[in-house]
């Protein structure tokens, strides 16, 4: 007789399920399409998606959509991603290749997307895409279609809302427990600007994992998500606020302002003609929230910072993933050997 597979432990993945980006200016403008960045979760997907099983979720339990701008080749350099944006921008605008050709003069950021893609295919199933802007990529909005016809052509996934994770958490008959949770891990791009910030059941959800010392990790903007931590919602779905709360103090870091304002002077936000500003700054929105932030200078360094205090990693964008997923491995590791 066999013996029964060994059920693998189970890590949380939240995801933005935001489609447009606010802007401040130009006046007037709808925003943005956006979405969620690939590679900032498709290297920790990678890295444990043999030995954990994923439980999926967004705020309101619709699916994620990707983000078109995160497949350029450039992101997918992870820390060689400032080496790898020179060579592809010479190579697009100055030697005029063709996205056929950036694509064969690029070969090693071309398997490392096609894997990914296959990746999120296989774990978040059907997936809307974002679609192309004045700015965006040109060999990345290429591709657009095919991706979008390659995700529809799989099944869609299960996504909880935030409410509905809680809920089971309590639920005493519930076989999800948020404290028996191995990490979880929410990626960035922009569109967790829009419902990650202020959101009553993200502080929730993230009190409840501190309280069992789950593991968060945060990348680029995700961290945004500590703005909620303020909050905390009742049994009777009250919602009450404490700005003494336990993640205040926190050492983080995240996307700099600086940086974002590169992005939005010439990068795939820039309103062509026009000045194009955020509703606000990740990392300013932080500090007012009573953070420790660590910023780098270069705001395509990498940096991951881990809070053992608040059990808290966060890494500064999409050249840092890497580097976050090797040093969550090695927190899960430390943690499994004193247990």
């Amino acid at each position: 007789m066999s013996t029964p597979a060994t059920p693998h432990p189970q890590a949380l993945i939240v995801l933005s399920s935001a489609r447009t980006l606010p802007l401040s200016k130009p006046a007037g403008t709808p925003g943005i399409s956006t979405g969620f960045f690939l590679v900032e979760l498709a290297a920790v997907m990678a890295a444990f998606e043999e030995d954990y099983d994923f439980i999926l979720a967004t705020p309101d339990g619709n699916p994620p959509q990707l983000d078109i701008n995160g497949l350029g080749l450039n992101f997918h350099a992870a820390g060689r991603m400032v080496s790898a944006s020179a060579r592809t921008t010479f190579q697009s605008a100055v030697k005029h290749l063709t996205p056929q050709a950036l694509r064969e003069k690029n070969p090693d950021l071309l398997k490392r997307r096609n894997v990914e893609l296959d990746l999120a295919r296989r774990h978040l199933g059907r997936i809307p895409v974002s679609q192309p802007l004045p700015k965006t990529d040109a060999e990345a909005a290429s591709i657009r279609d095919e991706v979008v016809a390659d995700f529809e052509a799989v099944q869609q996934r299960t996504y909880y809302s935030l409410q509905e994770l809680i809920e089971k958490h309590r639920a005493p008959d519930d076989d999800l427990s948020l404290a028996d949770l191995a990490f979880v891990h929410m990626p960035g791009g922009h569109a967790p600007m829009v419902d990650f910030h202020d959101n009553p059941w993200m502080g929730e959800l993230l009190h409840t994992l501190r309280d069992s010392r789950v593991p968060i990790s945060l990348i680029c903007h995700a961290p945004i998500a500590l703005t909620s931590a303020r909050y905390r919602v009742g049994d009777e779905d009250t919602v009450t606020t404490d700005e003494r709360h336990a993640f205040k103090g926190a050492n983080i870091t995240t996307v700099p302002r600086y940086g974002e304002r590169m992005m939005l002077e010439t990068g795939y936000p820039k309103v062509p003609g026009e000045a194009t500003r955020l509703t606000y700054y990740v990392d300013v929105a932080l500090k007012s929230a009573g953070y420790d932030v660590d910023l780098t200078l270069n705001p395509s360094a990498v940096k991951v910072v881990w809070d053992e205090e608040h059990a808290l990693l966060t890494g500064n964008g999409p050249q840092s993933v890497d580097a976050q997923a090797e040093r969550l491995a090695e927190i899960l590791h430390s943690r499994t050997r004193r247990q």
